[in-house]
């Protein structure tokens, strides 16, 4: 028996309270078959015992016996010792008594703080040899002594993250917890010294990652306080260390130690491993990887029949998500229960993203793993959630324990992937007195015990698994009740209203623009009395403004690709967008990588890192008087090249959308080519882009 039976044995014991397979499920965060199995682990007890065994009703509600908690006898008490350990958690167990021992301990001494037999421990001791060796670490004995490991402490601490970074499903995870994490007090210091160091330096964890690297902080300060210090590591540059020098900086100052310098190494290895919902460093193949992300979504919808090319979402967080896995070292996801509940419900999906991987797989030069595949997975079936779940305006009910900012970005992403009609925002503790009639259902960010509503809970991010568990709940809904069709009328929003204004600005100021948008934005969300966080994309400058007929030039004669190149940048560099280096860059990025720059039939898109000489952001455009081949095999030859000058990853990415996506119509091309002059070109791109943001 587990933790997992132990805790469902305790719920169905409230006979009171009416629960079915989905809450458990939802509760312990593993598939309903999970949730049946331990049902039917139950009832073998009870049977035992002679008691009435649980039955499942339609619809997956439990019904139990009166004399159903009399089982509580049998696992009475809080700690672990009241159940009997399975072989994993007695090794995962002794695993951690082994590895945070400072010297050698005994077998006696690891079966007494199990509460086993010195044979039990004698029989899992081979297996817990190995388990400890796949964490490159040895077990030694010594016939007076006992046991202890040799080994590197970063692989040490490395096994230690990995055993906690488990699924919190199993009875023995208190246990471990203190005997290698910090106290609560200095565990809630050292997340908030990290959550304040991902805004000074622009790097936001997702929660997986940001969970994983606060485990490890706790880690680390435990074996410095014991002694044990990273061993000399080779010190080297990278995009993290200024990060890890200030986590270590203030760990140091606030629990009062000295963190050396290759404690702080191997914490800047430790970061750039993690997985980043947004962060300032721009890599130097964040462009190739937006192109490579588009060439993925054209495949996977012509695949699944869906057309997905025009969600901006799925590209943006699809493209952040491999900017940041692939731009570091392959890590080994753990195990996600809630990823791999969405991969087996959508195998078709599933089916479709392997498939396409290929094209993802040749930008990283190595094979994608199953849980890589896994997460894409996520994303598209997040996509294809927002598709479809945009036809009856729900009622939905905001509930929130994080302050009323986080509410309202709560609230804006839900209305702007849904057709939601957001009736209220209220305090989760205020949520045990909603009743039914008051709106459709409740989204919480933490679990609500006593709501008598249906209520779902997700993260205030807003992550793609949110969206799939709100868009199966809506197809629930959907099912089960005659749900009107709700029209909210028309409200006017700052987003709206920022959408008219910004392109006037860009228009008619030059330089601060961006600036003057976003300060702009802040005075009429204020005014709105909205968020005053508005989604970048309203700040970044539209295609047309990036092109405007001074970064144009017609019938431009090249001999090949690369005065092609050459040429497409001689705006940009007479302007002192880009330096000389730049230009030279793309030559090499092409030489070197082939020509994936070439977006569509006859129209290419050179560009290079941020660290090659790009000093604003802003694109140039020719059209060639002759054609030319880039090697493009079915998409030569080349007519259109323009040159991209990207300051980071993200404030272009609006214009290379729209781009994209009004490639696709070969009248656009046709109207490009008809045009005489620049302003033509200009007026033509602003007409197709509006086309394109309007569908």
């Amino acid at each position: 028996m587990n933790k997992r039976i132990v805790s469902i044995i305790q719920e169905l014991s409230k006979l009171e309270k009416c629960v079915n397979i989905a809450d458990l499920a939802k509760k312990f965060e593993v598939s309903e078959r999970t949730v049946r199995n331990d049902l039917n682990t139950i009832n073998d007890m009870l049977k035992k015992s002679k008691l009435g065994i649980v039955k499942l009703e339609k619809g997956g509600q439990v019904i139990r016996g009166d004399s159903f908690p009399n089982i509580l006898r049998l696992v009475d008490g809080k700690d672990f010792y009241a159940y009997k350990l399975s072989k994993e958690e007695r090794k995962k167990i002794a695993s951690v008594l082994l590895i945070s021992s400072l010297g050698f301990i005994t077998l006696s001494d690891i079966a007494d703080y199990m509460a086993v037999s010195r044979a039990t421990v004698i029989n899992d001791l081979e297996e817990i040899k190995n388990f400890i060796k796949k964490g490159n670490l040895e077990v030694h004995s010594h016939p007076n002594k006992g046991l202890r490991i040799e080994g590197k402490e970063s692989n040490k601490r490395v096994f230690l993250v990995r055993l906690l970074n488990y699924n919190p499903e199993m009875a023995e995870e208190d246990i471990v917890r203190k005997q290698i994490v910090v106290d609560q007090e200095t565990a809630e210091v050292l997340y908030k010294i990290l959550q304040e160091q991902e805004h000074v330096h622009e790097s936001f964890l997702n929660d997986s990652s940001f969970q994983k690297i606060g485990i490890y902080l706790g880690i680390m300060v435990n074996r410095m306080r014991q002694g044990e210090y990273i061993e000399v590591r080779e010190k080297k540059q990278n995009s993290k260390c200024a990060m890890a020098q200030d986590v270590a900086k203030y760990i140091g100052q606030y629990c009062h130690m000295n963190v050396t310098e290759d404690e702080t190494q191997f914490l800047s290895e430790i970061l750039i491993s993690g997985r980043y919902m947004k962060q300032k460093n721009f890599e130097k193949d964040s462009v190739k990887i937006q192109m490579t992300v588009r060439m993925f979504i054209e495949a996977v919808s012509e695949e699944l029949g869906i057309n997905l090319n025009r969600d901006y979402d799925f590209f943006e967080n699809l493209s952040n998500h491999l900017d940041s896995s692939l731009s570091a070292p392959r890590a080994d996801y753990e195990r996600n229960p809630v990823i791999e509940k969405v991969v087996e419900e959508n195998q078709e999906i599933r089916r479709a993203v392997k498939k396409n991987a290929p094209i993802i797989q040749q930008h990283a030069g190595r094979e994608l793993t199953e849980m890589e595949l896994g997460y894409i997975t996520v994303h598209v079936c997040a996509a294809i959630e927002r598709k479809k779940n945009k036809e009856i305006a729900f009622h939905v009910i905001v509930a929130c324990h994080a302050g009323v900012g986080t509410s309202y970005l709560l609230q804006e992403k839900l209305k702007k992937h849904f057709n939601f009609q957001i009736v209220d925002i209220v305090s989760s503790h205020e949520a045990a007195y909603l009743k039914e009639g008051q709106a459709d259902f409740v989204i919480s960010t933490v679990p609500l015990k006593e709501c008598g509503m249906e209520h779902i809970t997700v993260s205030p991010l807003l992550k793609d698994e949110d969206y799939i568990r709100i868009g199966n709940m809506v197809d629930r809904l959907r099912e089960n009740r005659n749900l009107p069709l709700r029209d909210r009328g028309k409200k006017k929003t700052a987003k709206e209203l920022m959408g008219k204004i910004a392109p006037l600005i860009y228009d008619r100021v030059s330089g601060e623009a961006q600036e003057l948008v976003k300060r702009i934005g802040m005075v009429v969300t204020e005014y709105f009395e909205e968020s005053p966080k508005l989604d970048e994309e309203i700040y970044a400058p539209c295609l047309y403004q990036m092109l405007p007929p001074s970064h144009i030039r017609l019938d431009v004669e090249c001999r090949d690709w690369r005065e092609a190149v050459r040429e497409s940048a001689r705006g940009l560099l007479v302007a002192d967008y880009i330096e000389e280096r730049y230009v030279d860059a793309m030559i090499r990025n092409i030489e070197e990588n082939g020509p994936y720059i070439v977006l569509s039939k006859g129209f290419a898109l050179p560009h290079e890192g941020v660290g090659q000489g790009t000093r604003k952001l802003g694109m140039s455009f020719i059209r060639l008087l002759w054609p030319v081949e880039f090697d493009a095999e079915e998409r030569d030859p080349v007519e259109f090249v323009c040159c991209l000058s990207a300051v980071d990853h993200k404030t272009h990415l609006k214009a290379f959308f729209h781009l994209v996506n009004m490639l696709k119509k070969n009248e656009f091309k046709e109207e490009l080519r008809r045009c005489r002059i620049p302003e033509e070109v200009t007026q033509t791109i602003l007409r197709y882009e509006n086309m394109a943001m309007e569908e």
